[in-house]
């Protein structure tokens, strides 16, 4: 099934020394109260077992820390001592230490059974690497469902739903392994992902004629059926369970009809129990993307009447629904109101003013939150919601001084986001020499994302910069992607040479876009 794809490695070959000074690098160490001589007079199981404790408690440096001393203390380790450390490293962003934990386990014969190999595929699609995961499954030799299902949630949870459709049909072709609740809610998730209606009720079907569990199942069924629009069915899943005080499931029912502005049956739902906090909170943040004054409003009413405005949380998504909703004064009013304000309040109240076009009082808010007194740090969202405001406000100077305090004051390094709001910024004040000079130094390290071109032709369009649009409509032309991106560059370099009055270009673009039959979604970008 999946022999296409490329293979992994032979991480043997590496040297498990890195691993140790990685580990050791990342203040692993300071977990490291293990004494070897201790170590030594324990069997090998209880000190497993002690991983896994760790682990359990939500502590990976301490599962890694233990590991590291286990590994001097006495080399040899079972395939039962790897399983808890890689579970640490699929929670920790270092991919390169779980490549180093495999390399150790291939090395000491440890990755042969089921379970070892399940975690990694497991760690390895939560750093990313689905072509390592479909390696390490295909090695499998007695594939469970466990192991299918870390598979089918690894392309799920990288946004690969059609791959993730394609590995249930496997697993069903298959035949030899039963399948579970979980692989139902999975390949729910990924119909509602996809937006896909026969194929979810398909599975709901399935659920209903082999008896499954519906109360496990409930929470993704109202989630799929809220994503496409049939509240109805929705319904019918939630009040035919009779599991009214499940918080889950109410909070996604809830959310659904808020989503898809069923206002009335939400205020009904709410007022049938005490709301949970983070039902409120979901539900915000479901008007906050239908920019949904009153039924937010109404949320902020039912909030402040159970006392629940203490609540960081909730008072941050009602700054952001207030601010996405234009309404900048009662976004301040309930920031002022924050006793213990976080970095997303700040950035919050920050995004409120921006987003209305007051990229003064953006830049006020921002430079308040820096001050000592704050006590809070701002983070990369912090700076990119900066940025943008003074994109949108044409403050060209201050862009620049915040973009160079991101880099040399706070130490953090700009994403594509920061560096297409920068290019934004520049080509507001026609600085396309000083865009250029930016794009070279990116260069240097490589490809650029198709983005940072994209943003690149709009300064060209512009400032009417013939000659390097040209060059980055080219190198946009060049870009390969799924067929709704193709359509917005075609979209864009059309765009692009209608500005500059290239009109047998423009007629051009259109030719190849109908020819090759691509649509552009309307007011989507495929981008950012």
């Amino acid at each position: 099934m999946f022999a296409c794809l490329p293979r992994l490695g032979d991480a043997s070959r590496k040297s498990t020394n890195l691993l140790w000074r990685v580990a050791f690098a990342r203040n692993f160490a300071v977990h490291a109260h293990h004494p070897f001589d201790e170590l030594l007079q324990r069997d090998l199981s209880s000190l497993n077992s002690q991983l896994s404790s760790h682990l359990r408690g939500g502590d990976p440096n301490g599962t890694l820390a233990l590991f590291v001393n286990m590994h001097k203390s006495s080399p040899i380790l079972s395939s039962h001592t790897f399983t808890p450390v890689l579970g640490a490293c699929a929670l920790m962003s270092y991919p390169e230490t779980g490549r180093q934990v495999h390399a150790l386990m291939i090395k000491q014969g440890a990755e042969t059974g089921t379970i070892s190999k399940t975690a990694l595929i497991d760690m390895y699609s939560k750093h990313g690497n689905l072509v390592d995961s479909v390696t390490v499954f295909d090695s499998v030799e007695d594939k469970d469902v466990v192991s299918w299902n870390a598979l089918l949630s690894g392309f799920l949870r990288n946004g690969k739903g059609k791959e993730a459709l394609g590995v249930f049909a496997a697993m069903c072709r298959d035949g030899k392994v039963a399948i579970s609740e979980f692989t139902l809610s999975s390949v729910v998730k990924t119909c509602a992902s996809l937006k896909i209606l026969q194929q979810g009720k398909q599975v709901h079907a399935m659920v209903v004629v082999t008896g499954r569990d519906l109360v496990v199942l409930g929470t993704s069924m109202i989630s799929f059926y809220s994503s496409v629009g049939l509240m109805s069915e929705a319904m019918k899943v939630y009040f035919g369970l009779n599991v009214r005080s499940d918080e889950v499931m109410l909070n996604s029912l809830i959310s659904g009809c808020i989503r898809n502005r069923n206002y009335k049956d939400a205020l009904l739902l709410m007022s049938r129990q005490r709301p949970k906090v983070r039902v409120l909170v979901s539900s915000l943040a479901s008007c906050s993307d239908n920019s949904d004054l009153w039924i937010g409003k109404q949320i902020h009413c039912v909030a402040l009447r159970n006392g629940f405005l203490s609540d960081s949380k909730l008072c941050n998504g009602l700054m952001d629904m207030y601010g996405k909703c234009g309404r900048v004064v009662q976004a301040r009013a309930v920031f002022r109101a924050i006793t213990s304000r976080t970095v997303v309040s700040w950035t919050s109240m920050i995004d409120a003013y921006g987003v209305n076009g007051d990229g003064v009082k953006a830049l006020e808010t921002f430079r308040e939150m820096c001050e000592e007194r704050s006590g809070v740090l701002p983070n990369s969202v912090t700076f990119l919601v900066v940025l943008s405001a003074c994109a949108h406000a044409g403050l060209v100077e201050e862009g620049k001084e915040c973009f160079g305090m991101m880099k040399e004051k706070y130490r953090l390094v700009p994403g594509t986001e920061h560096y297409v709001c920068f290019i934004d910024i520049l080509s507001k004040a026609g600085e396309t020499e000083e865009i250029w000079r930016l794009v070279e130094r990116m260069n240097d390290n490589g490809n650029l994302p198709c983005a940072i071109w994209v943003a690149v032709l709009s300064a060209c369009s512009l400032n009417m910069d013939v000659t390097r649009g040209e060059y980055a409509a080219k190198r946009l032309m060049e870009e390969k992607g799924h067929v709704e991106k193709k359509a917005s560059i075609y979209v864009l370099v059309s765009n692009f040479y209608a500005a500059i009055g290239k009109w047998d270009m423009v007629e051009e673009m259109r030719e190849k876009l109908k020819k090759k039959g691509l649509v552009k979604a309307a007011g989507h970008s495929s981008f950012m």
